[in-house]
């Protein structure tokens, strides 16, 4: 495994961050760490990048200890954190060679930045002081940073912030290139990332790992109820929804919405109409509500 962690706490006076977190994360994947504000996301990305040490507990990246061996373990880590630290009066050719500076990188290093900034589609950019550029360049100039040393493992927080939806596409593209050879620890809070980017889903609520799977394996765990978003034309009493065969629970939405858990929407669905014809209600939208990402990471944080 690339990054392991083995029974991370992470104490800060009196609160606890992290509460004795494990986790491993192999080569060519990339897994989605979620959770809500405070849960423990940064404090894990923090630990593995070697910026904070662990209160009890090992991490590990390529077998090396973070806090045995920091400067080896971060010439093997790309770091984008969520507030991209960047020079506004550097020019982004001039910024990328200083990073390479740090990095005490060899070989052509003119060349590898022309690779890392023909990557994350800088071309037209990289002549620029980087004051000058939008928030979704300057994100572009953060990963451009993270990738021009090529590491085995990238964390990524938040690395889409601030994207128009064109430059979204193409950045997830290259994040999903990117995992198919290294290691990959993204964080967000946008659902929909995840479900199109990550293999794995991590979450993590008050700093215990309460979800670590896929996200279909983690519908199934959650249940086999279903939920069924009915609309109709007038209000009615929740225990006549209740009646109806399969039903087990109904939410009243306002406006005449209702949410339904069964035990078989597809079944109940016939039973549904049957129910409205008997009972002179027109149905104005009936829609089954799957159970995605965000459903999930709702059911386990809230």
């Amino acid at each position: 495994m690339s990054v392991v962690l083995d029974n991370i706490t992470k104490i800060y006076g009196e609160q606890k961050a992290l509460d004795n977190v494990s986790l491993s994360i192999a080569k060519g994947e990339i897994t989605g760490l979620l959770g809500p504000n405070g849960a423990g996301k940064s404090t894990i990305m923090k630990i593995i990048s070697c910026f904070l040490p662990p209160t009890s507990g090992q991490a590990k990246v390529h077998d090396l200890n973070v806090m045995d061996n920091p400067q080896l373990v971060k010439a093997k880590i790309g770091y984008l954190p969520e507030h991209n630290p960047l020079y506004p009066d550097m020019y982004v050719r001039e910024y990328l060679h200083y990073i390479a500076g740090i990095y005490k990188m060899k070989g052509s290093i003119e060349l590898k930045i022309n690779e890392v900034i023909e990557l994350t589609g800088l071309q037209i950019e990289q002549n620029k002081k980087i004051g000058a550029l939008s928030k979704g360049y300057k994100q572009r100039v953060g990963l451009a940073q993270a990738l021009i040393h090529n590491p085995d493992v990238l964390i990524l927080d938040e690395p889409t912030t601030g994207l128009d939806p064109n430059q979204l596409i193409e950045i997830r593209e290259l994040i999903k290139s990117i995992g198919k050879e290294k290691t990959v620890l993204l964080s967000t809070h946008i659902m929909q990332e995840v479900e199109a980017i990550c293999d794995r889903v991590i979450i993590i609520n008050k700093g215990k790992i309460v979800a670590n799977d896929t996200t279909s394996a983690l519908s199934k765990m959650l249940g086999s109820t279903e939920s069924i978003m009915l609309e109709i034309d007038k209000k009615v009493e929740l225990k006549e929804i209740e009646r109806i065969r399969g039903v087990v629970h109904v939410i009243d939405l306002g406006d005449y919405k209702y949410e339904l858990s069964c035990e078989d929407s597809k079944e109940v669905r016939q039973d549904i109409f049957q129910w409205a014809i008997k009972s002179n209600t027109q149905i104005l939208s009936m829609n089954k509500k799957e159970n995605n990402l965000e459903n999930i990471f709702h059911k386990l944080t809230k």
